[in-house]
């Protein structure tokens, strides 16, 4: 029996992790009661008693989170932005390579993904990896969002309803092409510079999709679309949670939405000619923050990532 303490569970990333871990048996989840939650001492004895925390925290109060550690053998998953290019920590994404899954299982302290991050380096990282884009190629990445990745603040707004007439359109978002998940993007890709990074939040609560175009002019390899759908097939085969889709089967129009309540995350590949079109569709509360997370836990734990993910 593991003992795991959610740090935040009254988050939206917190709850979703406590919902996804609530029913298991192998786990004992250390709560405190509501007067205590922001307890520093309660908190602190709750950090260090675990095998494993989750802190669900604004990037502040995560960095307080682990200066309360003392226990060497505590374990820590941080979903905040606080330490994901961070020294001594693990970055989250176990698919990227074998070497970076083994580094998660024996890590003591891993950094969660960012949800854009995750759809941008699912893409971005192999290709710069196997010699066909340069770490000077000029990425632009386009990411559309459900209302959820905001928060309880932003999914309150959505749902109000006397809300701004506003929120029904998609909105674009960091227009001075600044956002907190570039870091962690350049550094996971080996990139010289960060991409052209395009976020927009829409009306639906969840569900996310990242799209990458390329010009293969510019690629470091002459490359089809076939040539890249395989490339992507071989390196993700033996995962359980990225499937691709081929040019064939990517559909007219592609729903941010599609994997919604799942751990999964679609790689499709399509275009002709001059242009490829590459987009990483999976849910940004999932594969894109609590999934994740949980995934993180079990290969932390050593038992099969999948337990209670499919």
């Amino acid at each position: 029996m593991y003992n795991i303490f959610i740090d935040g569970k009254e988050g939206t990333t917190g709850l979703q992790i406590y919902d996804r871990l609530a029913a298991r048996t192998d786990i004992n989840l250390l709560t405190l009661p509501e007067e205590k939650r922001k307890d520093i001492n309660a908190r602190k004895e709750c950090l260090n008693n675990a095998d494993i925390s989750f802190l669900c925290l604004p990037d502040a109060a995560a960095r307080e989170a682990v200066s309360l550690v003392e226990n060497p053998s505590a374990r820590i998953i941080d979903a905040s932005t606080a330490h994901r290019t961070a020294e001594g920590w693990i970055y989250g994404f176990p698919e990227i390579s074998a070497k970076r899954r083994s580094e998660i299982a024996s890590a003591k302290r891993v950094a969660n993904p960012g949800c854009h991050a995750t759809g941008f380096i699912s893409i971005a990282a192999p290709l710069v990896k196997g010699g066909i884009a340069g770490a000077d190629y000029p990425f632009v990445a386009h990411s559309l969002t459900g209302y959820s990745g905001g928060g309880k603040k932003t999914i309150a707004e959505y749902q109000n309803k006397e809300r701004d007439s506003a929120l029904s359109s998609p909105r674009e978002y960091a227009t001075k092409m600044m956002h907190k998940h570039l870091p962690e993007m350049v550094r996971e890709c080996g990139l010289k510079f960060a991409p052209a990074f395009n976020p927009i939040i829409c009306d639906f609560y969840c569900g996310m999709c990242v799209a990458v175009p390329l010009t293969v002019r510019l690629l470091n390899k002459k490359v089809t679309v076939n040539d890249v759908y395989e490339y992507f097939a071989e390196y993700y085969a033996t995962q359980n949670f990225i499937k691709i889709v081929k040019n064939e089967d990517v559909p007219a129009y592609l729903p941010s939405d599609e994997l919604a309540g799942t751990n999964m995350l679609k790689i499709y590949v399509n275009g002709s000619g001059e242009h490829i079109f590459i987009a990483s569709v999976f849910d940004n509360l999932g594969k894109g923050a609590s999934g994740a997370a949980v995934q993180n836990m079990n290969i932390m734990l050593g038992i099969d990532e999948r337990t209670s993910l499919v």
